[in-house]
Parts: structure tokens; C-alpha cells; sequence
């Protein structure tokens, strides 16, 4: 199935690109856009080892054991990309690099082995903006479209252009999007992956230029279990029959390996990454910035209790399952003045505030207190001497350990170096697993968690010991059978079902719906937005102006009283995915606690 999507991406790229000329030629005929300029591997690995010393080593304030740590990932990776073109995992510690030691090798493994483009694939969009910056950064000067963003926030404000070379600029980088024209692409799980499963021409297009390319997955933990036996097979088949490197990078590595079995029922090839970091525990054990203070068997803490051990704390942050459990939270710490929140109730924009806000505080010193859930975790640049984590999978609580001395400085009186400190805890909630995680999933997990703990006792499970999460994924595919869920998709993968595939292969629900929110530090563009869907209706340029004020709900079963329908710009109808927020007396957007419906009415953040 995957042939016959590189096929007919080659076929209906060229039919768009023939008929755009058709429409952009004048009288002596057609007039073929440029095409995007080309991966010169020489000069990007210059500019990033220029980045590196000048940007990175002089000017940060790393501990020189984090530093050191840094360069020796730096030079592992050097080392594995002289290999053939294959699969590959980057398993290192949090804060050891990654994001640039991943280009470091896609650049010279490139170089090594002839290849075209390098693609960046990240889970969330809270993070994607942070590593569009570093890249920008270090291609500085670079052709335009040298890095090409493609996700939903990318055209973010892009509308309103200065000049008419500025809005050249921007189609040029939205024609180039639409099939991935570019050296470096940076886009998101679900762009890539659906479009790997899809059978719309828009999605395909792009297909065929993944074809001798890298292919780099940040945070590859956050692939869904439900998932994983068919992504992998596809992307195995990739890297086998079109000369494509993919990489798996991330601090808490799933053993996918374990799945090699069902993935070969599929395809041959099967999955046997070679690991990039030969003796990655070593670096882990470098890297050891925080001690973990696990909880007694039984304890559990009231969400009062709770909020007293954070007011105690200058700087902290508290990681929450669920997002209910961060408003009980917050309601116990609503007098704090440096109290902040970040779940998915805040817009794209409302989150960016916060975390600028939360890191200009952390740098000088000041008071700053953050009750967040999941959304943080993954890849999120913050460091605080003091986390605290509510009980969750294992990976989950590795990566908020992560957020914790990510720089190695917290120092005593007498100038010596000290650990952090992470605090698993157990909150006193009572119920099914659904009102203590997010998913059943999820829950699961956690309860393999709870296991290994109990099984090792007050001294707890080392997060920095690769070894553990090994076994960790191991317990979890035993009891969850990834190879097993999904049967629909299975089917409809046996079946050479096109359709029934790209409807069963999804990363997020498509039962969400976007609502437009009046956020108050973006209050015009809400109002701008909302007058020109009114007047108007809503298109495509207003959806990307959009996407940084939507929140996305679960739809509701009925028509909402806080929620209008967008108008469409063509026709007479309304938009069934986007809504606009009508503030009432029990529903508003709050500048803390983001979207907050009546309870009488109330429907799920998604």
C-alpha cells in the first residue's frame, strides 16, 4: 500500500504543479513555479558548528559535567552517521542535547550517504515553535524556505504582510509546504504519519520526497501503543525500498524492538534500529541532576496538603494527570500572585505567554510556581530545582524529571553542586481509573508503575538507568499486546482498504471540534477574527490566523449555549469543526485557568 502511495504521490504532485502553471502562465504558455532550494550539506555543517561554538558553548550557563556530557553526544552521533542508510534510535538523558545532536547527525549521515532532505517530526505543537527557533537560528542567512515549518500554528500573523516581497515570500513558503520542497522540513506526528496512511491527493503529494531523506522523530515514546505495529512496518518499508533513515530520539526509549515479531509478519525487514549511543548508559549516569523521592505504598496527599508543600517551594513545578486535578490545585492556591497554569484549556498563544513569563522568572531568580499537566513534559525547555509529579507511566515521570536541573547549576551556600529534588506523589482521588487518568491506557501504565515500584522498595526505581525502562516497556507490551489493538485498522490493512484506512489510522480523535476563545493579551485579533467570519465567513488564511486562539473540545451531543458555529465563506452554511466562544454568566476564558464551561453544560477539552 505504501508503493502505491509514493506512485500516486508522484502522479498527482506533478498533475498540481502542471496545472499551477497552467493558471500562473501568461500568453507564451505554462510558467513553472522555482523549485526549493536544494540540502548543501557542506555549508548547513558549518553553520551549525559555528552555531554550536559561538551560540551554544560560550554562551551557556550549563554545569561543565552537563557540558561535557553535551560534546560527548556531539561526537557519538558523528560516528553512527557514517553508517548506511537504516533504522536508528538516539536514546539520551533530558537536557543532553538532542535537538542538535539529531541534525548533527542528519547532516552528516546526508553527506555520508547522498541523501536529499532532512524531516523533523515532533508530537505537539507546544514544543514545535521552540525548535522551529533553534533551527532558524543556526541557518541564519540561508536561502529562504532553507527551513520549511509545516503545522498549524506556521502561518500564525503571516497575513498581515508589509510589503509585496513579504507576501511573495509567504506563498512561496505555503506552495512549498504543500509538497515538501524544501532541505529541512519541520513538521508534526500527525502531518507525516496520517499522511503515510492517507488516501486524499492533498496528504499524498508530499510522499514521494520522503524518499532518500532522514527522517528524525523527537519524543518517539509519545507514538500510541494502538499504532505502533503499523507505523513501524510502514516506516521499516520506507527506509528498506526508498533508502531513508529514520531515527528515533528521545530520554525514554520504548523497546519497539519487542514488537519486531508482528512487525515482520508485515514486513520483512522488521524493526532492529541500531542505537546511536552505544553506551548511553554511561551518559545517564553523567547526568544525574535530581534525586527522586518516591511515595510510601498506600500514602496518598490531599490536594490542600499538596498545595502547602508548593507554597513552601520559591520555584517548583507540579505535573497533574488530568486537567480537573490542576484546577482543584490551583482553587487551593488561587491567592498566590506567582501561581501559573498550563494545560490544553489555554490557547496556542495563552501557552507561548506562560512559558515566556515562567522562563523570564526562572532566569532572574524570582518567584514562580507552575501547575501544569502532560503538556509539559515533552521536550518543554524549563528548569526548576523542585518537581513535583503526580503518579503516572514511568516514561511520563521521566520526562518531568527531565524539567528538573535540566542545566546542572543549583549549587549550596558554599558554591557546591547539588541535586534537585522530584517528588512523586499519590493524590487522594477517589474512583475509577477515569478520574484519575486520562485514558485506560494510560492507566495501565501506570500500573505497571506502581508494580515495578513495590517491587523495589523504599529505594525506589532509578530514572537514570536505561535498563529500568527496558524492562519497564516490556511489562507494559506484555500486559497491553500492542500487536493486538486496533483490529479495525488491521483489517483494513489486510484488505488493501485505502479508505477504511486512512479513516482507522488516527493520532487524534475526530470527534474534537476548534473553539475560537477571547483571550485577553490577543483581544483584538479575537474580535478581528470574529467580525470576519461574521461578515465574511471563514476560509483557509482565517483558519491559519485562528489556530493560536483555539482551544480544541470534545464535540458536544447538542447544540452548546457557549459555542456559535463559524459561517462558511462559500455557501450558506456553518463550520461543523470551528466555533466561536460566546462568553456567559457561568462560561468565560479565564486568564489563569483558560476555557472554563458551565458545569450544567459541560462537554471535554480535548
Amino acid at each position: 500500500m505504501l508503493d502505491v502511495r509514493l506512485l500516486f504521490s508522484c502522479l498527482t504532485d506533478a498533475d498540481f504543479l502542471d496545472t499551477e502553471a497552467h493558471f500562473d502562465g501568461e500568453a507564451q504558455g505554462k510558467r513553472h513555479r522555482a523549485s526549493g532550494p536544494k540540502l548543501n550539506v557542506t555549508q548547513a555543517t558549518t553553520a551549525l558548528d559555528a552555531f554550536m561554538l559561538s551560540k551554544v558553548h560560550s554562551m551557556s550557563k550549563a554545569d561543565k559535567i552537563v557540558l561535557a556530557a553535551r560534546n560527548a553526544l556531539w561526537e557519538v552521533v558523528s560516528t553512527t552517521a557514517r553508517k548506511e542508510p537504516g533504522l536508528f534510535t538516539l536514546t539520551a538523558p533530558t537536557g543532553s542535547g538532542k535537538t542538535l545532536a539529531m541534525l548533527k547527525f542528519a547532516l552528516e549521515h546526508s553527506a555520508k550517504n547522498g541523501l536529499k532532505r532532512i524531516i523533523l517530526t515532533v508530537p505537539f505543537l507546544s514544543i514545535i515553535e521552540q525548535t522551529a527557533a533553534i533551527y532558524r537560528a543556526v541557518f541564519e542567512g540561508f536561502p529562504n524556505n532553507f527551513v520549511l515549518e509545516h503545522h498549524s500554528l506556521a502561518g500564525l500573523g503571516s497575513e498581515k504582510v508589509q510589503s509585496d516581497a513579504d507576501s511573495y515570500t509567504e506563498r512561496a513558503r505555503r506552495l512549498l509546504s504543500e509538497n515538501w520542497d524544501a532541505p529541512i522540513i519541520i513538521t508534526t506526528n500527525v502531518q507525516l504519519l496520517e499522511s503515510l496512511f492517507s488516501n486524499r491527493p492533498s496528504a499524498c503529494r508530499k510522499l514521494h520526497n520522503l524518499m532518500e531523506s532522514v527522517i528524525m522523530f523527537d519524543e518517539a515514546q509519545t507514538l500510541p501503543q494502538s499504532l505502533a505495529v503499523p507505523t513501524l512496518a510502514a516506516l521499516s518499508h520506507l527506509s528498506r525500498a526508498y533508502k531513508t533513515s529514520v531515527l528515533f530520539a528521545t530520554a525514554t526509549q520504548p523497546a519497539f524492538d519487542a514488537l519486531d515479531g508482528a512487525i515482520t509478519k508485515i514486513v520483512a525487514a522488521g524493526w532492529r534500529p541500531i542505537e546511536a549511543v552505544s553506551d548511553h548508559a554511561n551518559l545517564y549516569d553523567a547526568l544525574r541532576r535530581y534525586k527522586v523521592r518516591w511515595p510510601m505504598q498506600g500514602k496518598t496527599e490531599t490536594w490542600s496538603t499538596l498545595a502547602e508543600g508548593i507554597r513552601n517551594e520559591k520555584q517548583t513545578l507540579c505535573v497533574v494527570n488530568l486537567k480537573n486535578h490542576a484546577a482543584a490545585l490551583l482553587e487551593e492556591l488561587k491567592h498566590d500572585e506567582n501561581i501559573f497554569h498550563l494545560s490544553t484549556n489555554l490557547c496556542a498563544l495563552h501557552r507561548r505567554t506562560v512559558l515566556d513569563e515562567v522562563r523570564n522568572r526562572l532566569k532572574a531568580g524570582q518567584s514562580c510556581r507552575l501547575i501544569s499537566t502532560q503538556c509539559v513534559e515533552a521536550g518543554v525547555d524549563v528548569d526548576f530545582p523542585v518537581v513535583y509529579r503526580a503518579l503516572a507511566p514511568l516514561d511520563a515521570i521521566a520526562q518531568a524529571a527531565g524539567r528538573c536541573n535540566r542545566e546542572g547549576r543549583l549549587s549550596d551556600e558554599g558554591g557546591n553542586r547539588v541535586m534537585g529534588e522530584v517528588r512523586v506523589f499519590e493524590p487522594a482521588v477517589e474512583g475509577d481509573y477515569r478520574k484519575r487518568y486520562p485514558t485506560r491506557a494510560y492507566f495501565q501504565a501506570a500500573e505497571v508503575t506502581r508494580g515495578m515500584l513495590i517491587e523495589a522498595g523504599a529505594a525506589g526505581l532509578d530514572l537514570n538507568n536505561p535498563a529500568i525502562f527496558r524492562d519497564y516497556y516490556h511489562r507494559l507490551y506484555d500486559l497491553s499486546r500492542p500487536e493486538t489493538q486496533n483490529k479495525e485498522l488491521t483489517e483494513a490493512v489486510t484488505a488493501v482498504d485505502f479508505v477504511r484506512v486512512a479513516k482507522e489510522y488516527r493520532l487524534i480523535d475526530q470527534s474534537a471540534i476548534q473553539v475560537l476563545v477571547p483571550y485577553l493579551a490577543a483581544i483584538e485579533t479575537f474580535e478581528d477574527l470574529f467580525r470576519q467570519q461574521d461578515e465574511e465567513g471563514i476560509n483557509a488564511q482565517w483558519i491559519r490566523r485562528a489556530q493560536g486562539l483555539a482551544v480544541s473540545v470534545y464535540r458536544p451531543q447538542s447544540n452548546h449555549p457557549n459555542l456559535i458555529p463559524a459561517k462558511l465563506r462559500y455557501g450558506d452554511g456553518v463550520s461543523d469543526e470551528w466555533y466561536i466562544f460566546q462568553v456567559t454568566d457561568e462560561g468565560r476564558y479565564d486568564d489563569v485557568f483558560g476555557l472554563i464551561l458551565p458545569k450544567s453544560q459541560q462537554i471535554y477539552i480535548a
